[in-house]
């Protein structure tokens, strides 16, 4: 656990800030996505208002879906942010 938390050192953190809650809420309302995938709203809000270029993830389910994804990029760039490249870490290697 240690050394993981050592290769961390560095990396700044993303805060989870009220506009990135109220991101959050939208995404669960206007994606749909169910109750349930809160926390993942919050992932992808996160990664989103944080700028980041891409969001990694297992989560084929409500974060990297082939049909989900186009939803939230338009959602992201109707409320002004570039939307991170949304893909499983696979994905990424194929590129």
């Amino acid at each position: 656990m240690r050394q993981r938390l050592e290769k961390l050192e560095g990396i700044p953190e993303v805060e989870v800030t009220e506009e990135v809650e109220t991101f959050a809420g939208e995404l669960l309302k206007r994606i749909p996505l169910p109750q349930k995938a809160k926390i993942d709203a919050l992932h992808i809000a996160v990664a989103t208002i944080g700028g980041m270029d891409y969001l990694l993830t297992w989560n084929c389910t409500h974060i990297a879906n082939a049909t989900l994804r186009p939803k939230i990029e338009a959602l992201c760039r109707e409320f002004g942010y570039e939307p991170p490249t949304i893909c499983t870490p696979q994905e990424l290697r194929e590129v």
